[in-house]
């Protein structure tokens, strides 16, 4: 027995020797652990050498292509965070239809991208369902609270600032930019209508990562800071605000600290507020104790929200916009969502293109010549300058809608063609309030047909930076975006709607539904119809497949300041030019530019329409594609 040991021994000393020959061997505290590292911008970080890399390329194809589309007939989601994106998958191979697996990416990312979505925020969908070929749009956003006046804001300090003449303008943060939720009852909505699932079935994945935790995402722990929410005297509203919430530190830090990738976070008390919902439905959430905490918190910190605004909450179902560019048709959300300036933005750049450079088009100029990005940030500025001055509540303004469709016609655009200089930036269009918000948008399709084309969010950071104490959720800040000016159809008022940044959409092959649609979102604050413009003009113009749409660069305007922030490779070729035209670019990392995601349908007609009946297991007429932002941390998802 003692040789056989000693044989052991010496040949396990002889392997440990070969592997510390190669530098293998395990050392206590001799190596830093792997794949922890990332690399930061600030100026005293430690960057590893990594850092300092030069990116590969593809084997085929566009060689800076990030990776390839996703490609799959029995279902597919695409959103910005992986256990999101799975949680909704899983929701279809168990049978959910398009509808069931949205509702459970949202509430998902509730847990893992807490500072951009939660239940207390807006919610905006455009559902496609098949059968009967109809597109549906649902706005449950917020309305301000009961006694939010504009003499309560303007006697507590809160007035319109002439200087900024856009939303938000003389508006608080805290407690007073809170709106009476509309997301839980949004969710609710569309699985009562198009759903086949209850919320038990589909609220139950994030009730799990909330409960036992996940690790944070990359892109995500470097979002997630809280923004100071109250005053040192909780019930003073005036000038606020000086610091965090206690709460919020409770709920969404780590031992009182911000957390860093690969951390393991959990929210218990949200894991709670989920199975409240699961057993009572949204009237768990609008009436009873969730509600009693939510107003009590609010009306402790000078808020005026009221159970009953709570229990009479409702959102509405409404009608696209839409309008056409070049044999494709643009469903964006109605105001007050800010989609329409999309379809603005494509009417001036299809009517004026030809005439501010003749025989040109986006095509022949493409992205390697500065033109192109010219014609692309006049565009914009113009139909900014419309949509900061019409857009609003249409409840509050009955002539808006007749307004709107005014602006996204063709002859709207063509009287705007003069304005367009071929070689000079327009003037500054005047000063507005900045429109910069934290979303979460995603995509789902299924095996029948059915598509959903989803936008849901806290607007700013984790919203008012407010939490419900007991039941571990944000509070959003939507308010923030209504004005203070009297004669604005955005002015506040109680139970009324502000101006929204958020944006979703469809685009539909020659306006039909028989041929290839696509179900698209941008998210990002006033980035978004810009940048729905932007991916469009990349695949109908320049021929990009829906991953490329997304790895090609993008500029994000800011009609505040007037400076266009252009990502970097493109500002490397056509900044100097474009400062030469008088614009005001500035190079930009990913940052600004939104999160993109897509999902497109293209029919197949060799293979046999969808069967309708839920226990089919027949997949879609079709190839679903599915891409999703590199500039964010999500994944398309298909089987």
């Amino acid at each position: 027995m003692d040789g056989h040991f000693r044989a052991r021994v010496s040949r396990v000393l002889a392997v440990m020797a070969a592997l510390s020959a190669l530098g293998l061997a395990a050392t206590s505290g001799s190596a830093a652990d792997l794949a922890s590292a990332t690399c930061s911008n600030a100026k005293d970080a430690q960057n590893p050498p990594f850092c300092h890399a030069v990116r590969g390329d593809r084997a085929e194809g566009w060689l800076a292509q990030g990776r390839s589309e996703v490609m799959a007939r029995n279902g597919m989601v695409t959103t910005s965070q992986p256990l999101a994106a799975e949680a909704g998958l899983e929701i279809l191979r168990k049978g959910g239809n398009a509808v069931d697996a949205a509702v459970a990416t949202a509430a998902v990312l509730n847990v893992v991208e807490p500072m951009n979505v939660g239940m207390a925020g807006d919610m905006f969908a455009i559902i496609y369902t098949a059968k009967d070929h109809k597109f549906h749009v649902l706005n449950a956003s917020g309305m301000a609270a009961s006694g939010q006046t504009l003499a309560f804001m303007n006697a507590h300090g809160y007035k319109f600032d002439p200087r900024n003449i856009g939303p938000g303008s003389g508006m608080a943060h805290g407690v007073l930019s809170v709106t009476v939720p509309g997301a839980a009852w949004g969710w609710q909505e569309v699985l009562d209508k198009y759903g086949t699932m209850k919320f038990r079935q589909v609220l139950e994945p994030a009730a799990q990562y909330a409960e036992k935790g996940f690790p944070i995402s990359e892109r995500i722990a470097f979002d997630w800071h809280l923004p100071k929410a109250v005053n040192t005297n909780r019930a003073q509203i005036e000038n606020c605000c000086s610091e965090m919430d206690p709460d919020s530190i409770a709920a969404w830090y780590i031992d009182g600290k911000q957390p860093v990738a690969g951390q393991i976070y959990k929210n218990p008390d949200l894991a709670k507020t989920f199975r409240i919902l699961e057993e009572k439905g949204r009237d768990g959430f609008y009436k009873g104790p969730v509600a009693q905490a939510l107003v009590n918190k609010v009306r402790a910190l000078g808020g005026t929200m009221t159970m009953d605004d709570l229990a009479s909450y409702k959102g509405e179902w409404q009608e696209p916009v839409m309008s056409d560019y070049h044999g494709y048709t643009l469903m964006e959300l109605p105001q007050p969502s800010q989609g329409f300036a999309a379809n603005e933005m494509l009417n001036i750049l299809a009517s004026c293109t030809g005439k501010v450079y003749p025989g040109q088009t986006l095509a022949s100029l493409g992205p390697t010549d500065a033109r192109y990005w010219h014609l692309l940030i006049e565009a914009k500025t113009l139909a900014y300058a419309d949509l900061n001055r019409v857009n609003g509540d249409p409840n509050a303004n009955p002539g808006m809608a007749v307004q709107v469709k005014s602006l996204t016609s063709s002859a709207h655009a063509q009287e705007l063609c003069a304005k367009i200089s071929p070689d000079k930036a327009m003037p500054a269009p005047g000063p507005t309030v900045p429109t910069g918000g934290d979303t979460i948008v995603l995509s789902t399709a299924d095996r029948w047909g059915n598509m959903v084309s989803w936008v849901n969010s806290n607007y700013s950071n984790f919203g008012s930076g407010i939490t419900v104490p007991g039941f571990g959720f944000i509070l959003h800040n939507r308010g923030g975006l209504f004005t203070l000016d009297p004669n604005s159809p955005n002015v506040i008022a109680p139970h009324k709607r502000p101006y929204n940044t958020l944006a979703a959409a469809f685009v539909l092959q020659g306006g039909r539904t028989d041929g290839q649609i696509m179900a698209l979102q941008l998210m990002g604050g006033d980035m978004q119809a810009q940048g729905h413009a932007q991916v469009v003009v990349d695949m109908v113009d320049l021929g990009a497949n829906l991953q490329a749409a997304s790895d090609m660069a993008r500029f994000h305007h800011n009609q505040v300041t007037d400076t266009v922030g252009l990502e970097s490779e493109a500002y490397k070729l056509v900044g100097q030019q474009l400062q030469a035209m008088g614009h005001k670019v500035v190079p930009s990392n990913g940052g600004p530019m939104g999160g993109y995601e897509a999902l497109l349908f293209t029919p197949d007609p060799k293979e046999p329409k969808p069967d309708s009946r839920m226990d089919s297991q027949q997949p879609v007429n079709g190839t679903y594609r599915g891409a999703t932002d590199h500039r964010k941390d999500g994944i398309a998802a298909g089987w």
